[in-house]
């Protein structure tokens, strides 16, 4: 009997320690994100991930420019927010030591206008807004030009200007405004270009409202993103496979229904 109870307190003792070491175990990283998808995928992701002792605190960031600099500087641990054009670009033009470790979702960009049910309807010299960014901008004239709207010069890449137009039938007039505040251009000019997690933060539907739609196809695929320093790191598998679970594509196609789509 004493053998039995003894076995018993050794196991259960073995039991408790099991588990204090997994809560002693367990990591926390901040992840910053936009608000919208990306802040609900991940905040879907979060119960997974801490299964496998992940905690994971979401950092909000109003806008495309601070998430990559507050991982640089080590605020922020890891961002899921942008695609790879965007990344590469900040990268040469900051200096920045992060990269990609694995994809998310595609935000397919549209084109929204309060005052024209289609594109057809834009007359000559309207006021079309894009994003400031080069990236975003770049995306925006790629649609027009995919859309037969305008022409680009030839081997523009990814990242056209306005001063790449080579042809501009309509006239169009560029307004170059912050991504985040593109919604709120759209009273204030014929059109605008916005990123799907803008409008659908600003109450639009990006599978019904845009006049143009991007194909959902090419490079705009949207990444996770750490510090090189950090990519090997055990936190990061747990995070990416726990994003690329089929609990979370599955989350991804239910919730947003075709305006965000799952690229893994």
């Amino acid at each position: 009997m004493e053998t039995m109870m003894s076995f018993r307190f050794t196991l259960a003792l073995a039991s408790a320690f099991a588990v204090w070491s997994a809560v002693a175990a367990a990591e926390t990283i901040k992840i910053g994100v936009t608000p919208g998808p990306h802040a609900q995928i991940l905040e879907a992701v979060k119960p997974i991930a801490a299964k496998s002792g992940l905690d994971i605190q979401l950092i909000e960031f109003s806008d495309y420019v601070v998430p990559n600099a507050a991982l640089d500087a080590g605020d922020i641990q890891a961002n899921s927010f942008q695609n790879q054009p965007y990344l590469d670009n900040q990268k040469a033009d900051r200096g920045y030591k992060i990269e990609q470790v694995g994809p998310t979702v595609n935000f397919p960009i549209g084109v929204y206008s309060k005052k024209h049910k289609a594109w057809a309807d834009i007359p000559d010299g309207s006021k079309i807004s894009i994003p400031n960014d080069p990236t975003n901008g770049g995306r925006a004239l790629l649609l027009l030009r995919d859309k037969g709207a305008i022409k680009l010069k030839d081997g523009v890449g990814f990242k056209p200007t306005v001063l790449d137009i080579t042809e501009n039938p309509k006239k169009l007039k560029f307004i170059e405004v912050d991504a985040a505040q593109a919604p709120r251009a759209l009273d204030d000019v014929d059109a605008a270009v916005i990123n799907t997690n803008y409008a659908t933060q600003a109450g639009l539907d990006p599978v019904k409202d845009p006049i143009l739609r991007e194909d959902p196809k090419g490079p705009y695929v949207n990444l996770i993103a750490v510090r090189t320093a950090d990519k090997d790191k055990p936190w990061v598998k747990i995070l990416v496979d726990s994003y690329h679970s089929p609990e979370i594509k599955d989350f991804v196609l239910t919730k947003f229904k075709g305006a965000v789509l799952p690229s893994w």
